[in-house]
């Protein structure tokens, strides 16, 4: 029965490939893309003021509810700072990338590579609360400062009402920092990716043509490694987007949009604001993917 059986499938390759493809495509048609579809549904209801219970009607009060002043301030506040961190990412990550494939040595190369993974091996909660130690009034960061002279300097950031705080690890700052070493490395593989596809004969040539190592720079290398760039951008911006460890461990604990679907969730129990509130950030990244396509990012991955 094995012999007629691989028979069949050898002489019946959709066959075999319906069987290889059917249990993942059903994982994910039924799982993940119902479980989205779900929570589109969700959003749709609404909760009733009176009861406190969940209004399976359709509507769109909550999506009114939604596009209030004060949730307004969370989308905007969070979206800023997932674009903040996207352009610091790439101002750190662009020159090590650029770098370790242009300059550094074999071994070197590898030392660079390890010293960026690193950080992944280790507990994402950890990670944070040791930031969170570095960046407080007493911690390593505030001695740092102080030890060069410079306390002056940091009490004038946080004095700035937007970006400071008590301290950094209460300050928005301080909750830029956190983010940007976390998800940098998301953000350093794929531009390393790319610049590593530009082949050195090319650079070559356009110095021989005459262009100026900062003329190739720009007109070679940074087209090239632009797919990379937002490649990397994709990872940094959704998981700012979406985080809420980070939000309500760092910085002055103002509503981001990851903590607002926590406790919408959790302790308020209105689901249909939480799910209106996730999809609103996936909504946001579809156009995001969109553009991100044209750009070649996809071939950077």
């Amino acid at each position: 029965m094995i012999r007629r059986f691989s028979t069949y499938l050898y002489n019946h390759p959709g066959v075999l490939l319906a069987l290889l493809l059917g249990p993942p495509l059903g994982w994910m048609l039924v799982i993940y893309l119902g479980s989205l579809a779900a929570l589109l549904f969700q959003s749709f209801y609404y909760l009733d003021g009176f009861t406190g219970q969940v209004v399976r009607e359709f509507s769109f009060l909550t999506y009114r509810d939604l596009f209030s002043a004060a949730h307004m301030t969370i989308v905007l506040k969070t979206v800023v700072m997932a674009l903040s961190v996207t352009i610091g990412s790439v101002l750190i990550a662009f020159p090590l990338a650029y770098y370790s494939v242009r300059y550094a040595g074999k071994r070197l190369k590898v030392l660079l590579y390890f010293a960026v993974l690193l950080p992944l091996w280790s507990s994402y909660i950890i990670r944070v609360y040791a930031w969170k130690l570095m960046l407080a009034k007493e911690g390593i960061v505030s001695w740092f400062f102080a030890q060069l002279g410079l306390s002056g300097v940091l009490e004038w950031l946080l004095s700035m009402p937007i970006v400071g705080g008590a301290s950094l690890s209460v300050s928005n700052f301080g909750l830029f920092l956190v983010f940007t070493y976390i998800w940098l490395p998301y953000m350093i593989l794929p531009i390393q990716a790319s610049l590593e596809r530009i082949p050195h004969s090319l650079l070559d040539a356009s110095g021989d043509l005459g262009a100026r190592p900062l003329q190739t720079f720009r007109r070679i290398v940074l087209p090239l490694a632009l797919p990379g760039v937002v490649a990397g951008s994709i990872f940094t911006f959704s998981l700012t987007l979406g985080d809420y460890i980070i939000p309500s461990i760092i910085g002055d604990s103002t509503p981001f949009i990851g903590m607002a679907v926590y406790s919408y969730q959790g302790t308020a129990g209105n689901l249909p604001l939480a799910a209106a509130f996730t999809v609103l950030p996936m909504v946001m990244m579809v156009f995001y993917l969109l553009g991100a396509r044209k750009a070649g990012a996809f071939d950077a991955l």
